[in-house]
């Protein structure tokens, strides 16, 4: 397994909220990391959304059966 690469990022904050987090002992990277993985994951999935949405738009004139038909037929060929 490769070992990851990481980038630098940096953000200006007020110095009284940097001052508070030197006070309370708050580790800047473990905090922004999750911030930044939860806002990616938080995308990805409304990404996946709209394409779903689109999807549904371009298949909503199919009858169910025909639908149903397709995946059986789909699953046989596997």
């Amino acid at each position: 397994m490769r070992a990851a690469e990481y980038v630098t990022v940096s953000a200006k904050i007020p110095r009284k909220l940097k001052e508070l987090m030197d006070r309370y002992g708050i580790k800047l990277g473990p905090i922004i990391r999750r911030a930044l993985e939860e806002e990616v994951r938080r995308r990805i999935l409304e990404e996946a959304e709209e394409m779903a949405r689109r999807l549904k738009e371009g298949v909503s004139h199919i009858p169910d059966e025909e639908i149903a038909r397709l995946v059986r037929e789909d699953r046989r060929g596997r």
